[in-house]
């Protein structure tokens, strides 16, 4: 299974502006969680503070009892080596074909025979479903096929933590949806700790067992898929939704009177653009492609929040309650009040 990763008080700067502060986490052994917030917010900045990539000035990050803040670089080095990462761009060398970029990291970091690369190269090219392809070119793909050699690139030394930044940007939403299945699937196969950096709603909403979200230089909020799914913090709901009423502006911070401007636009029956229809509430949850193990990583997800859920306002127990299964009430000994079509009304601003 994939190893705990906490996160302590952590706080980076560059120069005199801070991105974000005080960020205090634990991303659960084995399970998947997406990292959301607007643009610009310093998303990336954590996933590579994660890897050591960037160096806090503040804070802890604790991996199997190490803190990769304060240790060595033969130290760093080492820790290193359990994580895979899919960059934006796949971040595949242009001049190296598929096989020998996805061969890469094991001719650098091992002493495997060229014998023992093959195998576990094609393994893991047929994993992310790129047999065939080995000797194609990074120019000769298509970007769906670029984040695919990239991911595959990314597991060959079995990490035990994969970070992914945005793996749905460039992609349309039909490929989107094809990489979202393979994480998840990925996930069943090998129980890894994922951590995906995203803006994409759908992913957020159908892929990971933990969301968590940063706004205006800090962690609104962290925790399991089904708390923040029902969540009525303004910048989670705002997001959620797609709304211009909120919180977040165009330069990510907005002032009071642009916020009264927008809902007095909005009391007059002026659309934001956004749907009529409040998407907050527990969707269902990508299950493993059949035939794949079950995930683990689910059941101790829904243990967390049942132990919780009292302490959960009364419209977000209900919605969490309801999405369980009739076995799963059974379990927890709970049971749903009367549906109704959605607990949330419509804030604002008319279609």
């Amino acid at each position: 299974m994939g190893v705990e990763v906490v996160v302590e008080g952590l706080t980076k700067s560059f120069g005199k502006q801070t991105i974000w502060q005080d960020v205090t986490l634990t991303l659960p052994p084995g399970e998947v969680s997406v990292m959301l917030g607007p643009s610009g917010t310093g998303k990336s900045v954590f996933l590579k503070s994660l890897v050591g990539l960037l160096k806090p000035e503040q804070g802890k990050i604790v991996i199997n009892g190490t803190d990769l803040v304060r240790c060595s670089e033969h130290k760093l080095y080492e820790i290193r080596k359990m994580f895979g990462v899919l960059f934006q761009d796949g971040a595949l060398f242009g001049s190296m074909d598929l096989y020998d970029n996805i061969a890469f990291p094991l001719r650098e970091h091992t002493r495997k025979t060229e014998a023992e690369v093959r195998r576990i190269v094609l393994e893991k090219m047929e994993m992310v479903g790129l047999v065939g392809a080995e000797r194609k070119l990074p120019g000769e793909i298509s970007g769906g096929m670029r984040k695919r050699a990239g991911l595959a690139r990314a597991l060959v030394l079995d990490p035990e933590i994969i970070l992914c930044d945005e793996p749905d940007s460039g992609l349309d939403p039909v490929r989107t949806a094809y990489l979202s299945q393979l994480l998840i699937d990925l996930n069943a196969q090998i129980d890894a700790t994922i951590l995906i950096v995203t803006h994409n709603i759908n992913i957020a909403r159908t892929v990971p067992d933990n969301l968590g979200m940063l706004f205006r230089r800090e962690l609104v909020m962290f925790g399991p898929r089904e708390v923040l799914l029902t969540s009525d913090e303004p910048v989670v709901e705002q997001f959620l939704n797609g709304r211009r009423l909120g919180p977040i502006g165009m330069s990510e911070e907005k002032d009071q009177a642009t916020m009264a401007a927008e809902q007095a636009h909005a009391d007059a029956g002026h659309s934001d653009g956004s749907l009529d229809e409040d998407v907050r509430g527990v969707v269902p949850q990508l299950e493993p492609t059949p035939g794949l193990p079950f995930r683990d990583a689910v059941r101790r997800r829904k243990d967390r929040v049942m132990s919780i859920i009292h302490h959960l306002p009364y419209e977000a127990q209900q919605g969490i309650i309801a999405s369980l299964t009739p076995e799963e009430q059974a379990r927890y000994n709970v049971h749903a009040t009367a549906p109704t079509p959605s607990p949330w009304p419509r804030q604002g601003g008319v279609l």
